[in-house]
């Protein structure tokens, strides 16, 4: 059912967004087996995003077909040293004690790390991120600190059904990633959209999107 889920995805997903832009897909496995993991990538997911740190340290050498590694959740500083060096990119820092502890250990360890510097573009109360108002000098910030790549920007957008808003909220997104690019910046990848909204968002600009339910099914989180 995975690798028929991934399959069809596959399909649907329009290989460039509007911009013309490769769109990239990242399956979310939070709470998934590497079994199940490894079924997304025989079905064709080049690309995982953990949440966990724990689950991603289990899982690591279980995980065939050498994919490119994201972790996608929300960091501890003191989770860094175990993901440093096999993250190939980093989606959630969220605020600038977490970039100078990656930047430090990775300036230490003579690596650099590349990431996404997340934006909350709710302004929700429980999500971390920058405000949009403050993501220029938030990537000014990062981007000057040794051992980083700022690569782009990751939102997610709340959990409503006002498509208007979900897509005025994308569309600034987009509108902000490319104001810093004009303004010299080189950025790659706008990572807004998952399962419930990633059609709007690719429409709007995404070129990477982070889908779970639609390719593991709901998460059961008793386990």
């Amino acid at each position: 059912m995975i690798e028929e889920n991934v399959k069809k995805l596959l399909k649907e997903i329009p290989e460039v967004n509007p911009f013309g832009e490769k769109v990239t897909l990242v399956a979310a496995v939070k709470l998934q087996t590497a079994d199940n993991v490894n079924c997304a990538i025989c079905g064709g997911v080049s690309d995982i995003g953990d949440n966990h740190v724990q689950e991603f340290r289990e899982n690591y050498a279980k995980i065939n077909g050498n994919p490119r590694r994201h972790f996608i959740g929300h960091l501890q500083t003191n989770k860094i040293k175990y993901l440093l060096g096999k993250v190939d990119l980093y989606h959630s820092v969220d605020r600038y004690n977490l970039a100078e502890e990656l930047s430090r250990r990775g300036a230490t360890a003579g690596l650099k790390s590349n990431i996404l510097i997340q934006i909350n573009i709710g302004n929700e109360e429980t999500k971390g991120g920058f405000s949009i108002e403050e993501a220029e000098n938030a990537y000014k910030k990062i981007s000057a600190m040794p051992a980083l790549n700022v690569e782009g920007l990751m939102a997610m957008l709340p959990f409503c059904d006002d498509e208007a808003r979900l897509r005025r909220l994308a569309k600034a997104m987009r509108e902000k990633f490319d104001e810093l690019n004009g303004k010299g910046a080189s950025l790659k990848y706008l990572s807004m959209g998952m399962s419930g909204d990633w059609r709007l968002c690719i429409e709007e600009g995404s070129n990477m999107i982070r889908l779970g339910t639609a390719i593991f099914g709901e998460r059961k989180y008793n386990k």
